[in-house]
């Protein structure tokens, strides 16, 4: 018997707590996929390049986002057999759908950005 629940679930829908959608909303909206992503739509690179692009985000929270993107099939890891070896990321066919609805948001957050930050301080000084 499929409950409601379960049923929802297998056709993917956001607003049930126990579909898997959620969880690829909670990957693709974080802020560090966002950024990671938009980097690795210029091509492969390495992990220190990564970090150096993305100001802000730790060893700890960029590894931990390339992990969960390479887990969810966004990101490929290539190893390269040299002395040192290197190790390279690049999206996966998957992760290149993502570029143009996370550029539009980034779009929409740049063109947006001073009405927000005037609603913000109105906002904060109404009080």
């Amino acid at each position: 018997m499929v409950t409601t629940s379960s049923a929802a679930a297998l056709r993917g829908d956001p607003y049930d707590a126990n579909c898997a959608t959620r969880r690829i909303l909670d990957r693709i909206g974080d802020r560090w996929t966002v950024l990671v992503v938009g980097v690795l739509g210029d091509g492969e690179a390495r992990f220190s390049e990564i970090r150096r692009r993305v100001d802000g985000v730790s060893q700890k929270m960029l590894t931990q986002t390339l992990r969960g993107l390479e887990r969810d099939g966004l990101v490929r890891r290539t190893v390269h057999p040299t002395v040192p070896v290197r190790v390279e990321y690049a999206l996966t066919e998957a992760g290149r759908t993502l570029l143009e609805p996370l550029r539009a948001l980034q779009k929409w957050s740049i063109e947006h950005l001073g009405d927000v930050s005037a609603s913000q301080n109105a906002y904060d000084h109404a009080e």
